[in-house]
């Protein structure tokens, strides 16, 4: 079949000014000193290299509009190779911070607080250094006062009961978004783990643990965020839940007050919808373009929020980054009325072009930003693992109220994920992980581009274990994952994640994290026979 395929997006245009147009800056001389290119344990060029970059971007040294030299260039004047300045490139230009462009790139406008400015551009460099020197965050290190700094809410003390209704197994079908590669999960050595740490388990291991969680994952937990996502965090902060969802409704139940407005993406996470919906809070749609979440200016002091939900680093289910220019004044906004961001990091770590993009909490000193990762996608959803990460003022503010909310439990699986993080098997399975969901997503593309007949439009494809297709209208989307449904095929409706459905949210939410490379083909072969079908019955 003929492919008629439509662009995800269109390249922005790099803001033009007169004053940087005669010649690129020179960055290296912008460098207080040179790039340590030791064999030591320190950082690698690359990571040096962006974060000087970063904060002299953020600092104003490199202003909006102004042009970076090539890399050739750049990678001369540092004595390092074009491969590195590259990259380096690459990922400024994935993070919002630089614009590429044929007549040269320029650094991106990023309209910021001034006081976020500054405490960004001083902690630029501090938050991608992996060591433990930069870890702990202390209570007072970066104190601001604000008037309008948000607190632990009233239900903290009221401590009411919530009920959810149970969520619904499913059949891991083909093409069903969210499930990793179950069959690739190495399931010999988790066992060995697990039996091992049973082996040596004491009597007290089988009584309740610590409500925020086992001491051994939470220090593993912060110890791989701060290297792997850019998190500022210790084990302090750190409070282990069964899985995402039950932290998003502990979120609810710490953060909001019954009447509060919560902002979410709009199309969104569904779980995070009903955790929502489920309470006594008003949810409010925001519409998501390619730099993520948009909000209205004037929304701020009209319908001011407790609560902003975002997943910055990979939109769900668009995929798209939200910017740094976005990040930052969600940022300032947030402290100056008093509202608490939740980002949930749920499978950032599988980006396939480039480095993982850092997590928005770590980007300045203590932000108001609740950090929320899993399990189910790294390793396994059965495992039910889960974690938060709170800011330490909310720490310290709800340990009472946690204690009397959690009970500590699954202790021997949070022991072995622990000592499976520790020993280095997570990471390797996460790299072995990156590079399988990669091959299998250029299956997916190329049986897209074979056998999908209508004009689509493929979006969401650097990162994670799905893509999404937009289709016409006239293809209405819940009708064929009905019928895909019902011949074993599971793909989602693009419709069905939006709060207040546009005619641009008709699609398919197809994942491939548990779908072999080799079915991929004669399964996306059926569902374009049945997307046809579909189509010549809406003519």
């Amino acid at each position: 079949m003929t492919v008629s395929a439509k662009p995800a997006s269109e390249s922005s245009r790099p803001t033009h000014d007169a004053r940087h147009d005669a010649r690129p800056e020179n960055v290296a001389a912008l460098f207080d000193s040179p790039l340590n290119t030791g064999s030591g344990r320190g950082l690698s060029l690359q990571k040096q290299l962006l974060a000087r970059l970063k904060h002299a971007i953020l600092e104003g040294r490199l202003p909006a509009g102004a042009r970076l030299p090539a890399s050739r260039a750049l990678a001369e004047d540092l004595c390092v190779s074009r491969n590195t300045v590259s990259i380096v490139y690459d990922q400024l230009a994935a993070e919002g911070f630089i614009v590429p462009h044929r007549l040269g790139t320029r650094v991106a406008q990023l309209s910021l607080d001034p006081r976020v400015a500054e405490e960004a551009a001083n902690a630029s460099i501090a938050s991608v250094a992996a060591n433990s020197a930069n870890s702990a965050i202390s209570a007072d290190g970066h104190a601001t006062s604000s008037p309008a700094s948000p607190s632990a809410s009233r239900r903290v003390q009221r401590l009411p009961s919530t009920s959810h209704a149970a969520r619904a197994n499913e059949s891991p079908l083909p093409f069903v978004p969210g499930v990793p590669a179950l069959t690739r999960f190495p399931a010999s050595t988790w066992r060995r783990t697990l039996e091992r740490v049973m082996r040596e388990a004491q009597p007290r291991h089988y009584h309740y643990g610590d409500p925020l969680g086992e001491p051994a994952l939470r220090e593993a937990i912060a110890e791989h965020l701060r290297i792997s996502r850019g998190v500022r965090c210790d084990a302090s902060q750190v409070v282990i839940t069964e899985g995402a969802h039950e932290a998003l409704i502990l979120c609810v139940r710490l953060l909001t007050d019954p009447g509060d407005t919560v902002w979410m993406e709009d199309p969104g996470y569904r779980g995070a919808k009903a955790a929502f919906h489920a309470s006594d809070v008003r949810v409010q749609a925001m519409r998501v373009d390619d730099e993520g979440i948009v909000i209205p200016p004037e929304m701020w002091a009209q319908a001011t929020p407790r609560l902003v939900y975002v997943t910055p680093s990979h939109q769900y289910p668009l995929g798209s980054v939200l910017s740094a220019s976005r990040r930052l004044d969600l940022i300032a906004q947030a402290r100056q009325y008093g509202t608490w961001i939740l980002e949930d990091d749920y499978d950032s770590e599988f980006r396939h072009q480039g480095e993982p993009i850092a997590a928005m909490q770590g980007m300045v000193p203590d932000a108001p930003v609740v950090y929320v990762g899993t399990f189910s996608k790294t390793m396994f959803p059965a495992l039910r693992l889960g974690f938060l990460i709170l800011p330490t003022q909310l720490a310290a503010q709800t340990r009472d109220a946690l204690d009397e909310l959690l009970r500590g439990g699954h202790r021997f699986e949070q022991l072995a994920l622990a000592d499976f993080i520790r020993s280095g098997q997570f990471a390797r399975h996460l790299g072995r992980m990156r590079r399988l969901y990669r091959e299998r997503q250029t299956a997916l593309r190329e049986a897209l581009a074979e056998h999908f007949d209508p004009a689509y439009a493929v979006i969401g494809e650097r990162c994670g274990l799905h893509l999404t297709v937009r289709l016409d209208p006239a293809f209405h989307d819940k009708t064929i994952v009905a019928t895909a449904l019902r011949e074993g095929i599971g793909p989602r409706a693009l419709s069905s994640f939006a709060l207040d459905p546009l005619p641009a949210d008709n699609g398919l939410v197809i994942g491939y994290g548990d779908t072999d490379a080799a079915r991929i083909p004669s399964l996306i072969k059926r569902l374009a026979a049945i997307v046809a079908a579909q189509g010549k019955v809406g003519r």
